[in-house]
């Protein structure tokens, strides 16, 4: 697969997350709020830059495993992690299947950032998965659990896991 071609899918399952526009938090009702995480510094026509210690590609398997100090960038917005894969769905390399990150992940868009221990995207069922010590932060705003599953296709999420929320006052 053409480099071009490579970056673009691994955008699209990177930052389509990101991107998706407004999500509603389904926590106990204080805590309810609607988060469109880093969808103003989201640009899917810039670069995508992927800087590893290391690539593995294994075309048996149609998975691509970027490891050591993962930093993915486009624009404002940067994902980093120990390691991140990227598995094909069948057929060829075309169309990414699931993303998965681990190892204190990070994702930040201008104010905006993300953490957890693990990030699971599957692409096909349109869903994310952040575990271990999520902390989603927008502005002051914070909002933080063990588990939170966020449905891209209703922008329904769900955290879990002793949730934590601290909203200020005026919005950000």
């Amino acid at each position: 697969m053409p480099l071009q071609t490579f970056r673009a899918t691994i955008l699209s399952a990177l930052l389509a997350a990101a991107a998706a526009g407004p999500v509603a938090l389904a926590a106990p009702a204080a805590a309810q709020q609607s988060v469109g995480f880093g969808a103003a510094a989201t640009d899917p026509n810039a670069p995508v830059q992927v800087e590893a210690d290391s690539l593995q590609v294994n075309q048996i398997t149609g998975e691509a495993t970027f490891t050591g100090n993962v930093v993915i960038g486009q624009g404002e917005m940067r994902l980093s992690a120990a390691e991140v894969t990227v598995v094909y769905a069948a057929g060829g390399n075309e169309r990414i299947s699931s993303l998965r990150a681990t190892g204190g992940v990070t994702l930040v868009s201008g104010r905006d950032a993300a953490e957890a221990q693990e990030a699971a995207y599957d692409v096909e069922a349109g869903t994310v998965a952040l575990t271990g010590d999520v902390v989603l932060t927008q502005g002051q705003n914070v909002l933080s659990g063990q588990q939170a599953t966020v449905d891209l296709n209703t922008g329904a999420a769900n955290i879990t896991g002793r949730v934590r929320t601290v909203l200020q006052p005026g919005g950000n």
